[in-house]
């Protein structure tokens, strides 16, 4: 059985003794100090390669010398990039997964009308309208909250999804 708690997993069997953790503590600069001399072992491993396999003449040292600056160009590449990217946390994930999601709320006399997008088959959707939330859960995951003002002592009255699209009516 897996635990999670904050930022650390643990890994633990039925009596709850605890076998092994992890713990989120690479960094990107870390996973460079890993990666990169990979990379300079695979491509000096083409140079040697290279200059085996060439004669005397000028365009295998052209060659050997175009993959030394290319190998090079991209450890630099990767290290710009590895150092630009920012690590995102589990909470900036959802906000971006719920700022991407598109619904529309129309409001009529004495009724709500709701309309999104939502994954999964008919019979994999679930729906509940408690407190003025209105809670939305389809396939893969997907789990949506949305609060509606006005709604305590209305309810769900009509339930329509086709082709991925949710249609309710809340009365």
């Amino acid at each position: 059985m897996v635990i999670k708690i904050k930022d650390t997993l643990y890994l633990v069997n039925v009596n709850l003794y605890c076998l092994s953790s992890y713990k989120k503590t690479y960094s990107n600069e870390q996973s460079l100090n890993f990666v990169i001399p990979i990379i300079v072992i695979l491509f000096l491993g083409i140079i040697y390669t290279m200059t085996q396999r060439a004669d005397s003449g000028y365009v295998s040292f052209i060659l050997i010398g175009g993959a030394a600056i290319t190998m090079i160009y991209w450890i630099k590449i990767i290290k710009k990039m590895a150092n630009d990217q920012k690590p995102v946390t589990y909470e900036q994930s959802k906000e971006q997964e719920t700022k991407n999601w598109v619904y529309d709320l129309i409001k009529g006399e004495g009724e709500y009308v709701f309309v999104a997008e939502v994954p999964g088959p008919e019979d994999k959707i679930s729906v509940r309208l408690v407190d003025g939330t209105l809670y939305v859960r389809g396939t893969n995951g997907f789990s949506k909250e949305v609060p509606i003002e006005g709604v305590n002592e209305m309810q769900i009255q009509d339930f329509k999804y086709r082709n991925g699209v949710l249609t309710l009516r809340i009365k």
